[in-house]
């Protein structure tokens, strides 16, 4: 079984033969996905400001950070001694393990959304009282046009009886 790193940078799986290592005059080393993380970090850049890292979406909560499932991720550096029965112990677990933790980020997203649609609701409330001019009931607009033609017609019956008061 081989061991898949994780990128110093922006925390993605580097796999064994992939990506780059840099290893430092203390001899702590670095492992890079590819040349963009690298570059970054020669450039000093904190990767919790670079928006499309782990660390970013972490800190700003559009990730789930506090789950007891990520201990199991965690690195051993002692191994075990093989045994069939202890090794599809593990497998089932870790499948278990990992359909929890998608229940919980699905649970920790749709959370998040919700927050986002009451926003978009209220938005879309305020459009609508600001601009409740515009909208008009179609039946309101029949009936209004009948009560003007109703006055044009009662102006028109009052203009002639007035003219003939004015010709006697």
């Amino acid at each position: 079984m081989v061991r898949i790193e994780r990128c110093y940078f922006c925390s993605s799986p580097v796999y064994p033969g992939h990506g780059i290592m840099f290893v430092r005059n203390d001899c702590k080393t670095f492992r890079f996905c590819r040349s963009k993380c690298h570059k970054a970090f020669k450039k000093k850049k904190n990767p919790r400001k670079a928006k499309w890292t782990k660390a970013f979406r972490k800190s700003h909560s559009k990730e789930l950070t506090v789950d007891s499932a990520f201990e199991f991720e965690k690195k051993r550096h002692v191994p075990v001694k093989y045994q069939r029965k202890l090794w599809e112990k593990t497998v089932d677990a870790i499948q278990r393990v990992e359909k929890i933790k998608q229940r919980r980020q699905d649970r920790f997203v749709k959370n998040r959304l919700k927050a986002g649609l009451k926003l978009q609701e209220e938005a879309e409330k305020r459009e609508v009282e600001q601009g409740i001019h515009l909208l008009q009931d179609p039946r309101a607009i029949t009936q209004k046009a009948r009560e003007a033609q109703l006055q044009r017609q009662k102006d028109k019956d009052k203009t002639p009886a007035m003219e003939m008061e004015t010709n006697d």
